[in-house]
């Protein structure tokens, strides 16, 4: 029986005996929490001294709280320390988790969508940030060029022609407040050309049609199989404009195919019309290199969109665009001496694109994409590995890409019920809205040791539904 710091508590190492040590560490904290010997907003000792106290490594201390932080058991903060989080369950018979609250607290969050925010470079971030500061002329300091800073677009030129392939000039690339608030502004400028319909993915990314029915343009879904957007159904949709996901569809997992490239290319220059392209997750491949752009192939009718959320943390509200040239013409010709009327007011602080210019120019960008490539493959193999052992009988698909693979249910499941009970047990899921019925899964906050845990929860959550 060991203490826990200055807290009168004591922690039984003895009782799991069998398991890793790291293992009983977590077990005796997680025991300890669930019975309540340690409340809610309980700060926890350092990880060194609890190490020295329970006589083990600092790094199993470490390693134990990561794991219980990313179960939910506890919360840290940067120079808060780690403290109890507010957990409403109560140990079962059976020694799972069952809710005592109608809102139980989340486990692992396996939203699609959501990157690995752990692993923000904070260091070469705040250096960056300290190299804009100083070096940035007085002029930078001002309200800044509203279709971005200079020094940000010609590095983002030469960063997406050399990782995505893509084709571009300073003049042709706009600095957005991510791909969300840099939507309206395509929509703005594809109707002020004379757009009034536009295809969108079916199923696909929601925020893509609600962002053209707000800009006031009749939206038509356009189906969406294993190799990506049909285009043979553009010929009784009518639109003016396609907006897909290419390298990595969602939420199937498809990678749109050669052949439709061409096709789609083919159609938008016969039809005059443009294809917006949404690169949200593509720089994220693991069994080959990336696949390159759209636009790379058709830069004259492909607006290419991409932001940061993904490659660095979606607080930071970066993203951009790139028109081709006619939209671009249009925007230097037809917006007001008032560039905010045309460009949304939401784009990143001057400062920090000066920032994401330096880590770009730096190569700090390219290492840090190089560490999450490999901790997001890791993290995918340990979930399908996890999946295959707990659901040894469901199909697992989606290209070996991105931030999430789609899980396949029995026909005639109710994908919503099974995220409903997932989320009573503290995991959050999200619906394909595919047929067959899908789950589409998130692995990239999910560590490998609780891959097979999360796995479990998913296939209760399938059994209860």
């Amino acid at each position: 029986m060991r203490s826990l710091g200055q807290v009168d508590l004591h922690l039984d190492l003895v009782a799991s005996s069998g398991r890793s040590l790291r293992a009983r560490v977590e077990h005796a904290l997680r025991e300890a929490v669930r019975d309540g010997r340690l409340p809610p907003g309980t700060r926890l000792p350092p990880t060194r001294g609890l190490a020295t106290d329970l006589g083990v490594s600092r790094g199993t201390v470490a390693e134990a709280y990561a794991q219980l932080a990313a179960e939910g058991y506890l919360r840290t903060a940067r120079g808060g320390g780690t403290r109890v989080a507010a957990v409403e369950v109560q140990p079962a018979e059976d020694g799972t988790s069952a809710g005592a609250g109608p809102e139980p607290p989340i486990r692992f969050d396996l939203d699609p969508s959501v990157p690995a925010v752990d692993g923000f470079p904070r260091a070469a971030w705040l250096a960056a940030l300290g190299r804009a500061v100083r070096e940035a002329p007085d002029a930078a300091l001002g309200y800044g060029d509203p279709l971005g800073e200079p020094a940000l677009r010609q590095a983002l030129t030469a960063a997406l022609g050399r990782r995505r392939g893509v084709r571009a000039a300073p003049g042709t690339l706009v600095i957005t407040g991510g791909v969300r608030r840099g939507l309206p502004l395509v929509w703005a400028l594809l109707a002020a050309r004379g757009a009034r319909r536009v295809g969108v993915e079916a199923p696909g990314w929601r925020r893509m049609a609600q962002t053209a029915e707000r800009a006031g343009l009749e939206v038509v879904g356009i189906p969406v199989d294993e190799e990506g957007l049909d285009p043979a159904a553009l010929a009784a949709a009518t639109p003016d404009a396609v907006a897909l996901t290419p390298a990595h569809q969602f939420p199937t997992g498809a990678v749109l195919s050669a052949r439709r490239r061409g096709a789609l290319v083919a159609w938008a220059r016969a039809h005059g019309a443009m294809l917006v392209e949404d690169d949200f997750d593509a720089e994220f491949r693991y069994d080959r290199s990336p696949i390159g752009s759209l636009q790379g192939l058709a830069p004259d009718v492909v607006v290419h969109a991409g932001s940061a959320s993904k490659l660095l943390a979606p607080a930071l509200r970066l993203g951009w665009l790139v028109l081709p040239p006619a939209l671009a013409e249009l925007l230097r010709v037809e917006r007001p001496d008032d560039a905010a009327a045309w460009v949304d007011p939401g784009a990143p602080p001057p400062l920090d694109q000066l920032a994401y210019a330096n880590m770009l120019e730096r190569g700090d960008l390219d290492r840090h994409l190089r560490r999450q490539r490999r901790r997001y493959a890791a993290r995918r193999e340990a979930l399908l590995t996890a999946l295959a052992h707990a659901l040894p009988d469901l199909p697992v698909t989606g290209a070996s890409a991105g931030l999430f693979l789609v899980v396949l249910l029995p026909a005639g499941t109710d994908p919503a019920a099974v995220a409903a009970h997932a989320r009573a047990a503290g995991l959050v899921l999200a619906v394909a809205g595919t047929a067959p019925p899908a789950l589409a899964v998130g692995y990239a906050t999910l560590p490998e040791a609780s891959a097979p845990v999360a796995a479990r929860l998913v296939a209760e959550a399938l059994a209860a539904r």
